[in-house]
C-alpha cells in the first residue's frame, strides 16, 4: 500500500489524497449487477442520494432509468472525478457532508456501496440515523453491506446482529441476495441488502 499523509477517513484529505493517486481498491469501474437489476424493477421518477459517490457510475445508471439522483461527495478530488466522468448529468454531483446536505424534500432512495464501512464503528449509528432521517416512510435503504471482521479500515466490516440491531429501529429487511461480482476487498464478506423505513 502507498504511504498516505493522511490516516483520519473522517477528513477530506484521506479521500482526496487516495483519489489523486489513484489508489482506490473499492471503485468497480461500473455498477455492480445486483443494482443494475434493481433499478431495472423499480419504476422511474425515484428521488435518491449517493453518499460518498466516488466516481459515480452509480449515478449515470439511475438517471438512464429517470431517477432523480444526486451524487454526494466530501472529497473534491472525488467530486471534480465524477462530475467528469459523469458527463451530462455533472450537476447531480454535489461536493458535500453527507450529514448536513439537505435534499429539497424527503428522499425516497438512499444507495449504499462502501459508504458505512468507510466510516469507523463509532461513527455507524449517526448513518444509521441520517438515513431514517432523509426518508420517507415507506422509502428505502438499498444496497451492499460489507460483513468483514478485520479490526482495521477502511473498509470497516460489520456484524451481521450489529447491523441489524443498528438497522432495525427503523428499518425492516425486505430484499437480500447474494453478490457475484465483488471486488477483491470484499469478496465473500458483502450481501445485496434492501431495507424499508417504517
Amino acid at each position: 500500500m502507498p504511504d498516505f499523509a493522511s490516516r483520519d477517513p473522517l477528513a477530506p484529505a484521506f479521500w482526496d489524497e487516495r483519489f489523486a493517486r489513484e489508489f482506490t481498491p473499492w471503485d468497480l469501474k461500473g455498477v455492480p449487477q445486483a443494482l443494475r437489476d434493481f433499478v431495472g424493477r423499480r419504476q422511474p421518477r425515484r428521488t435518491v442520494a449517493i453518499p460518498g459517490c466516488g466516481n459515480g457510475y452509480e449515478l449515470v445508471c439511475m438517471m438512464e432509468a429517470g431517477w432523480d439522483a444526486t451524487a454526494i461527495d466530501f472529497s473534491a478530488v472525488a467530486v471534480r472525478r465524477a462530475r467528469a466522468l459523469v458527463g451530462p448529468w455533472a450537476a447531480q454531483v454535489v461536493h458535500a457532508d453527507f450529514f448536513t446536505w439537505q435534499p429539497p424534500r424527503p428522499l425516497d432512495l438512499v444507495y449504499e456501496r462502501a459508504f458505512l464501512c468507510a466510516m469507523p464503528p463509532a461513527m455507524w449509528p449517526r448513518v444509521a440515523a441520517r438515513w431514517e432521517q432523509l426518508l420517507a416512510p415507506g422509502g428505502l435503504l438499498a444496497g451492499f453491506f460489507f460483513f468483514g471482521s478485520a479490526p482495521n479500515g477502511p473498509p470497516f466490516g460489520i456484524a451481521r446482529a450489529a447491523l441489524e440491531s443498528l438497522l432495525q429501529p427503523w428499518f425492516d429487511l425486505v430484499e437480500e441476495g447474494a453478490v457475484a461480482d465483488s471486488l477483491p476487498v470484499f469478496a465473500g464478506q458483502e450481501r445485496w441488502m434492501v431495507w424499508r423505513r417504517r
